[in-house]
């Protein structure tokens, strides 16, 4: 008799303004909240926790004791929750993300010279996840899958019966995430998802962390990994690695810069911390200009 996982209560949150699904996941006692989003208004450079409120809600309103705040890697397209959510309201709970975020923060440093006292190390995050590694979220089995491709430091997390993919893989429909960040590379993200596709039963649930309702359709969230192996029109079976790199490229080279990429990724790389305060009490993002 084959043992199936516990399958998770999942429940989704839709952040419209980038696009993005979070997640609370439990046993319906011990929760882990997944890429939780701090909203950012760039015209106004204000943040404000809307979005992250709706999950602690949700939290308090199921009596729910969340042990961890999972990252499914360092979000080009939006601000971090992670740290505002450990801070004012769990401080107990584990903020993590996969050990590839120090290959992350060494590429940005420079990029936004941040200095040498800025650590590249990964120890803005409580734990970073070894590939492979196990762990419980109550009485949930969970594991980190490194997934890198989209990033270096792309994870995935899979809990009982259900994976959430981060940006590797979308919807069926959406295909998969751009590679061409950096760290990022086409080839890589081919053979992560190929590796989800190999080991994983076809029944497992899929929860992607965006959709974009391509052709017009409603947001949606879930599938199974079973239908984006027969149906995910940029890696389905039958697709060769060179002919998804052909076509990766390809589209990325079409694709502007995700609006918030450079708020966002100072932030992520610091867990969601904002940098701090100069001397008048005032915090600032730094903006590297492409001189002409």
């Amino acid at each position: 008799m084959t043992i199936r996982p516990a399958p998770p209560d999942v429940e989704p949150f839709f952040h419209a303004d980038s696009n993005t699904w979070s997640y609370v996941v439990s046993d319906g006692r011990v929760a882990a909240v997944i890429d939780p989003v701090l909203d950012f208004d760039p015209k106004a450079a204000r943040t404000s926790t809307s979005a992250a409120q709706r999950l602690v809600d949700h939290v308090v309103a199921k009596g729910l004791e969340v042990r961890w705040i999972l990252e499914t890697h360092a979000h080009a397209d939006h601000l971090s929750a992670g740290h505002w959510l450990k801070s004012v309201h769990w401080p107990a709970a584990t903020l993590a993300i996969g050990q590839g975020i120090r290959d992350v923060q060494k590429t940005f440093r420079p990029i936004f010279n941040l200095g040498e006292h800025f650590p590249v190390d990964g120890s803005q995050f409580d734990h970073l996840f070894e590939d492979g590694e196990r762990f419980a979220i109550g009485t949930l089995d969970a594991q980190a899958i490194a997934v890198p491709g989209h990033t270096s430091d792309s994870n995935a997390y899979l809990i009982g019966d259900a994976l959430f993919t981060g940006d590797s893989l979308f919807m069926p429909d959406g295909g998969t995430a751009r590679c061409d960040f950096p760290g990022g590379d086409a080839r890589t993200l081919f053979r992560s998802i190929r590796r989800l596709y190999d080991t994983l039963p076809d029944e497992t649930r899929v929860f992607v962390c965006h959709d974009y309702g391509p052709g017009g359709r409603e947001v949606a969230c879930e599938t199974t990994l079973g239908t984006q192996r027969r149906e995910n029109i940029h890696v389905h079976d039958g697709i060769a690695e060179d002919e998804f790199v052909a076509m990766r490229q390809a589209r990325d080279a079409t694709l502007p810069m995700p609006a918030l990429i450079l708020p966002a990724v100072q932030t992520n790389i610091r867990a969601g911390a904002l940098p701090e305060a100069d001397d008048n009490g005032v915090r600032y993002l730094r903006i590297p200009l492409d001189q002409f």
